[in-house]
């Protein structure tokens, strides 16, 4: 892709869990991220129509979600089920898949004024955290 291209792509970023789905869009050309919503998924299964319709309305370039590490770097139970949603994003949608770590996001997000006092939205909280780490890194790379 150009670099003048590239600079104006649109991101949708997902913090994945087995109940919710936290899910964020975001600009290269900014550099910034914004929490969208939390898509619910039932025993793992991700709502994939409203998925689908994010998709459709925000038109991504691409596509980054967060892959879950104990803090010592090891994968855990999470890991592999965050990989395989990402996998699927790319079988269904067809669009490129980055996987970045995303220790702590959740955390992070509870910290935020944003947060304060609510339980809903941490999960799109986390996820506008996990695409912005990815496009500080990809700005850092560039």
């Amino acid at each position: 892709m150009a670099a003048e291209g590239r600079g104006a792509a649109t991101l949708l970023g997902f913090d994945y869990g087995t109940r919710r789905i936290g899910v964020a869009v975001g600009q290269q050309v900014t550099g910034t991220a914004s929490a969208l919503e939390t898509v619910p998924a039932r025993d793992g299964k991700p709502d994939w129509a409203r998925i689908e319709a994010l998709i459709r309305t925000w038109q991504p370039h691409a596509l980054v979600v967060g892959i879950p590490y104990h803090m010592d770097g090891k994968t855990q139970a999470m890991t592999e089920s965050a990989r395989r949603f990402a996998r699927q994003l790319h079988g269904r949608f067809g669009l490129p898949v980055h996987e970045v770590d995303e220790r702590l996001s959740s955390w992070a997000a509870e910290q935020l004024p944003a947060a304060a006092g609510r339980r809903d939205g941490i999960d799109a909280l986390a996820a506008q955290l996990i695409l912005q780490d990815w496009l500080h890194s990809e700005a850092r790379d560039a």
